[in-house]
C-alpha cells in the first residue's frame, strides 16, 4: 500500500558556547516529547440493533472489497493466523464460511445484509489501558485519497522533482524469517561493509541519483504524492497510469505540517494539505525545499496501467483498495480482512456510519482504534481527505467460531 506516515519526535537545537569570557546565556530547552502509553485491544459483544445505520447502509461496496480480500485468504493453508500478530482474528480455517457465503451472495442490499449476519457476529472494540485498564471506546480517523498528477516524461520547466523505481542497493528485510515472534516486522537499509546499515536520506537519495527516474512532476506534487503512497499520473499527452508504491528508505516520517506549526508558521487547524500548499506557494522554492529536507523518509514507486480504473492501488494486504470501503490499520493489533463497522463524524458527512474492510496499513497508523480512510481519487476524494480528522467507534464482524474462542479465553482470564 498504500504507505499513510508516522510522526517522528521534535529533535532539540544544540546552541554553542560563546567564546567570550562571560557567563554561558541560558539554552531553552525542548518541551519533553509526549510518551504514549501502552493500550492493548478490548472486546465487548453487542447486537446487530445496537449498531446504528445497519439496516440502511449500502453494503455492496464492502462486500465487493471483502471478497477481494477472501481471494487472497483462499491461497493460505487452513492452519495459518490470520495475523500472527493479531491471533484473536483467528485462524483462516476461521474464515473460510463466511468467504464462501460472501462469492455466493446476490445482489441487492438484503441479500448482502441477511449474508453477513448469518456468518458473523458483531463485536464492539475498545481499547484499554494495560497499565490503568482504563478504557476508550473511541480512535483518531485521519483520510487519504489517490492524487491526480501531472506529470511530463523529460524536465521541463516546472516539472523539476523526479519520480524514482526502487534501487537496487535498497534491502527490506522481513524479520518474521529469523524470529516468529517478529513476523510482519520489517527493517529497510543497505549493505555497506558486509553489513546492513541505515539506507540514505532524502537529500542523499537525490544527490546520489538512486533510483531510475521514470516521470517528472512539480515538487509540492511529488512531495504529497509520497504522502499518499500513490497516485494517477497524467501525462501531457493525456495518458494516465498508476504511480503504486515500490518501497520507502526505512527512515521515519516527519511531518511538516507539524513543522510548521511548532514553528508558529501556521495554527493547527490550518495544517492540512491545502494550508500547507498555500504556504508553500507564498514563499517560494527555496523555503519549498528547505521544509521538504525537514523529512528525512523517501518513497519509491512502480509504474503500473490502469487496468480498471474504478478501483484504486493496491494496500499493503495486496489488494486493490475501494473508496469509502478500505481503510488502512495498525497491523501490529488489527488483521487484514476484517470488516469494520465505523461510526464517526465526517467531512461533510456528520453522522456517517458504513462498513470497511481493514486492507492496508501506513506508519503513521499505529495502536488500537487508529484507522486511515480510503476516500478514493478526484476532488471531492481530495477535500474530505485533507480534513479528516475525526473520532470513530469501531465494530468489527467476526466468524462465529472466532468470537466463541475470543470470549471464551476472555472468561478464563
Amino acid at each position: 500500500m498504500l504507505p499513510r506516515f508516522e510522526h517522528s519526535l521534535l529533535i532539540g537545537s544544540v546552541l554553542l558556547a560563546s567564546c567570550q569570557p562571560r557567563p554561558p546565556e541560558p539554552v531553552p530547552q525542548p518541551e519533553p516529547p509526549t510518551v504514549e502509553r501502552p493500550e492493548t485491544l478490548d472486546f465487548q459483544p453487542v447486537e446487530w440493533a445496537d449498531m446504528p445505520g445497519w439496516t440502511e447502509r449500502d453494503l455492496a461496496p464492502a462486500l465487493q472489497a471483502f471478497q477481494r480480500s477472501c481471494a487472497r485468504l483462499n491461497r493460505r493453508a487452513d492452519s495459518d493466523p490470520l495475523n500472527p500478530q493479531a491471533r484473536w482474528a483467528g485462524r483462516i480455517e476461521d474464515w473460510r464460511g463466511a468467504c464462501a457465503a460472501a462469492a455466493m451472495t446476490v445482489a441487492g442490499p438484503d441479500a448482502a445484509r441477511s449474508s453477513l449476519e448469518a456468518v458473523f457476529t458483531p463485536v464492539r472494540l475498545l481499547a484499554r489501558d494495560a497499565e490503568t485498564f482504563e478504557t476508550r471506546s473511541d480512535g483518531l480517523l485521519t483520510g487519504y485519497y489517490e492524487p491526480y498528477v501531472e506529470v511530463r516524461r523529460e524536465r521541463q520547466g516546472e516539472f523539476t522533482q523526479p519520480l524514482r523505481r526502487r534501487p537496487d542497493d535498497l534491502i527490506t528485510v522481513d524479520l518474521g524469517r529469523f524470529d516468529e515472534s517478529l513476523a510482519g516486522r520489517r527493517i529497510v537499509g543497505e549493505v555497506s561493509g558486509g553489513e546492513l546499515v541505515l539506507y540514505k536520506d532524502r537529500a542523499r537519495i537525490e544527490t546520489d541519483n538512486a533510483g531510475d527516474i521514470f516521470a517528472w512532476g512539480r515538487p509540492v506534487d511529488v512531495f504529497f504524492l509520497q504522502i499518499q503512497g500513490s497516485g494517477r499520473l497524467v501525462f501531457a499527452d493525456g495518458h494516465e497510469e498508476r504511480a503504486a508504491f515500490a518501497a520507502h528508505n526505512g527512515l521515519p516520517y516527519r511531518s511538516i505540517g507539524r513543522e510548521l506549526v511548532q514553528r508558529g508558521e501556521l495554527e493547527a487547524h490550518a495544517a492540512s494539505k491545502q494550508g500547507i500548499e498555500a504556504w508553500l506557494s507564498a514563499r517560494g522554492p527555496e523555503a519549498t525545499a528547505e521544509l521538504f529536507g525537514v523529512n528525512p523518509r523517501y518513497v519509491f514507486f512502480q509504474s503500473e496501467s490502469l487496468a480498471n480504473p474504478q478501483l484504486g492501488p493496491r494496500g499493503s494486504s495486496g489488494v486493490a483498495l475501494t473508496p469509502m470501503a478500505s481503510i488502512a490499520v495498525d497491523t501490529r493489533v488489527m488483521a487484514h480482512g476484517v470488516p469494520v463497522w465505523l461510526s464517526a463524524d465526517l467531512p461533510e458527512l456528520d453522522g456517517w456510519t458504513g462498513l470497511v474492510i481493514a486492507q492496508d496499513s501506513g506508519g503513521a497508523i499505529n495502536g488500537p482504534l487508529r484507522g486511515d480512510f480510503f476516500w478514493g481519487w478526484g476532488e471531492t476524494a481530495e477535500r474530505r481527505a485533507g480534513t479528516t480528522r475525526a473520532r470513530a467507534e469501531w465494530t468489527i464482524l467476526l466468524p462465529h467460531t472466532v468470537v466463541a474462542r475470543l470470549f471464551a479465553e476472555t472468561e478464563l482470564n
